[in-house]
């Protein structure tokens, strides 16, 4: 499992109990991930690079900093980053609260190794998933970049719906000219049909983090 995983999914275990925290890091190194263990936020917050592709087991109650403030400095420091609450004194208020603040999971203590390395895969797979959107639009603002004034102008009226004849009036153009200047687009654009240019178009233009 780790030798396919380069980096290897770093993940921040947050809790001042030095038992569990041991424990927890073991089982996490043992799966293979780079397991990172720290008694308080303090310590995790000059740990944490944002770059890094990772996750946070956040125990809810911890001296100074809670797991709310917490997972409000890793959202304002890198959103989207993946937090999972695991708590002995975790109850259904505390668990939708977590939830509707953006948490990934929320687990109560003791857990189970499986479930709670299933959590940690479940948002690796949710991190590689962004980070492969991310690549892809990406790519596409690259290649919307490559083509000419006229070029985007005509991608425009396609992805509006126009036909030949309608973008040929539109741009003052005959026919012949915009089927060129269509085909030019897909072939920069590396679609294949007019349905994924437009499914590109809606997916594909977000803003980069």
């Amino acid at each position: 499992m780790s030798a396919e995983r380069q980096p290897a999914f770093r993940v921040h275990i947050v809790d001042d109990d030095d038992h569990v925290r041991r424990a927890l890091r073991r089982l996490v190194a043992s799966a293979g991930f780079d397991a990172r263990a720290h008694p308080s936020a303090e310590g995790f917050l000059d740990d944490f690079d944002p770059a890094v592709p990772g996750c946070a087991i956040l125990d809810m109650c911890l001296p100074q900093l809670n797991g709310f403030v917490l997972q409000q400095r890793i959202t304002a420091l890198r959103p989207g980053f993946p937090v999972v609450f695991l708590t002995g004194r975790g109850d259904i208020g505390m668990g939708v609260k977590a939830m509707k603040e953006g948490a990934f999971d929320f687990l109560t203590k003791p857990v189970q190794p499986a479930k709670l390395l299933a959590a940690i895969a479940a948002a690796e797979a949710q991190v590689v998933e962004a980070q492969v959107e991310m690549r892809e639009a990406v790519r596409y603002e690259e290649r919307l970049q490559s083509l000419t004034a006229r070029e985007s102008e005509v991608l425009q009226a396609v992805v509006a719906g126009n036909l030949n004849k309608q973008i040929a009036h539109e741009l003052g153009l005959s026919e012949k000219t915009v089927k060129v200047h269509r085909a030019r687009v897909m072939k920069k654009m590396g679609m294949r049909s007019i349905a994924e240019l437009v499914r590109a178009s809606v997916t594909k233009r977000i803003d980069a983090p």
